[in-house]
């Protein structure tokens, strides 16, 4: 009997039809976040199979799989948990984030809201062959890509077929046709570059600030910096200072606050970044939809029936230790 435990509630999203997909008998236990209500300690105890998002403290014993049902890990301590305990990450997420990115910045060559509400009171404004209503193409435009991961890659995809010309930066080498790659280590020369800069990089010490004040600076005036990746990738203070003299824009789905339980309502950040006409603000929705979470929901199970069936799991992070 495999016992599975979904730890949290950003987790239990992902436990609707995940028995109908595993091959060994199983129990699946449900828990809170705080994992404080009766039996639930003993739960998370006992589990062969940890599915969670989070893991800070103590309360992981016997698991053998640590599942993150998303590509995140920075709020996992991996120390914490037992050295028996492999850790894997689950993807499937780019298709939705690189639909986000798209629309978003479609959204700012084609205003169909805009049209929409002033055709309802007469007003042609945007009509072929009206003097004042030309729009621009994103097709002219050229977009700036810090990563080549999964995400990375279905945005360059996806601005390629728009006829964007796309720039790439990366840690390690990239080979795509139709690219400018860069290093790292050049960031700040691409983004002196492109029109639209965006991060899909996650969270780790290396990445950390990455783009800053300098990175900032090169972009030209009136460029939009994207951060569909992790929050703090780009220096929240220098990223509010760029934007308060108004010479950049930006689209901004991933924070620095977060909810949690004791302020479920935050402002996302320190900043005032809500007062700032030239940012779009959405709150960490680019990646979250039906397909991200049936995706995932299948890599999950995948590594549940491999660990059944002594296999090597995907997506690993951290191997078992001896």
């Amino acid at each position: 009997m495999m016992k599975i435990v979904f730890y949290g509630t950003n987790a239990a999203a992902f436990e609707k039809g995940l028995s109908e997909q595993l091959d060994m008998p199983h129990r699946i236990t449900v828990i809170s976040d705080a994992a404080d209500a009766p039996g639930e300690a003993e739960a998370l105890a006992s589990a062969d199979v940890v599915v969670g998002v989070h893991y800070t403290g103590t309360g992981v014993q016997n698991a053998r799989l640590f599942q993150l049902p998303a590509a995140g890990y920075d709020k996992v301590d991996l120390d914490a948990l037992p050295g028996g305990c492999a850790v894997c990450n689950a993807f499937g997420h780019e298709n939705a984030i690189a639909e986000y990115v798209m629309a978003a910045l479609l959204s700012r060559h084609v205003p169909l809201a805009d049209a929409d509400a002033r055709l309802r009171q007469g007003d042609w404004h945007y009509w072929a062959g009206g003097k004042d209503g030309l729009r621009t193409e994103m097709g002219q435009q050229s977009i700036g890509i810090v990563g080549h991961g999964h995400i990375g890659q279905a945005v360059k995809q996806r601005a390629l077929a728009f006829g964007m010309k796309v720039h790439v930066a990366n840690r390690s080498p990239v080979e795509s046709p139709w690219v400018t790659v860069h290093q790292l280590e050049g960031l700040a020369e691409m983004a002196g570059n492109v029109d639209v800069l965006i991060n899909t990089l996650p969270l780790t010490d290396s990445t950390e600030g990455l783009i800053g004040a300098e990175v900032l600076a090169a972009m030209r005036d009136g460029a939009v910096v994207m951060n569909v990746g992790r929050g703090p990738v780009i220096d929240e203070d220098a990223l509010f200072v760029a934007l308060k003299v108004g010479r950049l824009n930006a689209i901004l789905d991933t924070w620095y606050v977060y909810p949690s339980k004791d302020d479920p309502n935050p402002r996302p950040s320190r900043h005032p970044f809500h007062e700032l006409p030239n940012v779009t603000l959405t709150p960490h929705m680019s990646g979250w939809t039906t397909g991200t979470i049936a995706r995932r929901t299948a890599t999950v199970a995948d590594n549940v029936n491999r660990l059944a069936r002594g296999e090597d799991l995907i997506n690993v992070i951290r191997k078992p230790r001896p």
